[in-house]
């Protein structure tokens, strides 16, 4: 006789940059989880920093071990969130321990920071040209 898996699976709701930028400024927060140097490179208006791992290089990553409670430290569980990072891989992670610490209304930028820059290059207007730092 089997035995239930107790692992749930989380589905991590996925927002592409257009939408995005809708969401930003209709509210939501946007959660920029790279490291803090490529943040203070550039990033979206408005953004908040808190990266997702304390060390990156060849050796490996370390996951930031108070990740979950500074995001509580900045926002409620029940507030709206775009979680972004460079491509989109590290803020699916993120967006997923998210939802799994009691986040409810988080939501993971496809393509990343990179996606949302050249979002706004396609479609040059005076309010998505000020959306970016």
């Amino acid at each position: 006789m089997a035995t239930a898996d107790k692992e749930q699976v989380i589905t991590i709701p996925m927002v592409d940059a257009d939408e995005a930028r809708t969401l930003v400024s209709s509210g939501y927060g946007y959660l920029d989880v790279r490291m803090s140097d490529d943040f203070d490179k550039g990033h979206a208006a408005g953004a908040r920093n808190i990266p997702y791992y304390v060390y990156v290089a060849p050796q490996g990553l370390e996951k930031n071990p108070h990740f979950e409670e500074e995001v509580a430290a900045l926002y409620g569980k029940e507030d709206h969130l775009i979680v972004g990072c460079f491509t989109g891989t590290r803020s699916k992670l993120a967006s997923s321990d998210l939802l799994s610490a009691g986040f409810k209304n988080v939501r993971n930028l496809q393509g990343g920071y990179r996606a949302f820059l050249q979002s706004a290059t396609q479609q040059p207007t005076n309010d998505q040209q000020a959306s970016v730092n």
